[in-house]
């Protein structure tokens, strides 16, 4: 039986410490750790394969966390928010708070507001945001459910959430970045 508060409390004691996990988002299965842990972030990239310059997003659960890290967030990200029928992954300028090695060459970061119980709980826990990336190696694409997760990534993580393995997901969430000058972008709908 999948106990999320076992999970919760498994996969923080992993983070805490500096792991990285795997585990189910609102959307696809992610690889995560704490957003403001630089040598965790950097295992992700190594795990992924991936260069790291290109960013990866990260998970929050409060307007409060977004604050946090935003000190700046335009009046029309809550407006996107509340309308948005899918996920939402919003791109901002200015991040602050959280791991160098996370932020986009041109000082941007993409945060995904979620309501997802685990996501949320382990968030709380944690009382900071949560490392996101699809579960593949770079290039390849991104799994639907848990069992198209390569070994590889399996392996190369320190703990499986053992929650939602016969999920599928088909949509990756809508990404849409905003500048403090208010231009608007969609990147991915």
């Amino acid at each position: 039986m999948e106990n999320i508060n076992t999970e919760v409390h498994n996969a923080y004691e992993i983070i805490k410490d500096g792991g990285i996990i795997l585990y189910p988002t609102d959307t696809v299965w992610g690889i995560g750790c704490d957003a403001t842990n630089e040598e965790a972030i950097k295992k992700i990239y190594a795990l992924k394969k991936r260069v790291e310059s290109k960013s990866m997003i990260i998970l929050m659960n409060s307007e409060r966390m977004i604050y946090n890290v935003f000190k700046e967030v335009p009046e029309v990200a809550w407006q996107i928010l509340d309308l948005s029928e899918n996920p939402t992954t919003l791109i901002l300028d200015n991040p602050r708070n959280v791991a160098k090695n996370i932020i986009a060459a041109d000082n941007t970061l993409g945060v995904r507001l979620v309501t997802d119980p685990f996501c949320f709980k382990l968030m709380e826990r944690m009382k900071k945001p949560l490392v996101s990336t699809s579960a593949n190696i770079s290039g390849i694409l991104s799994p639907t459910s848990f069992k198209d997760i390569s070994p590889e990534i399996i392996n190369g993580v320190d703990y499986v959430v053992n929650l939602h393995k016969d999920k599928v997901c088909k949509n990756p969430s809508t990404i849409i970045k905003l500048g403090l000058n208010m231009q608007v972008k969609v990147i991915r709908k």
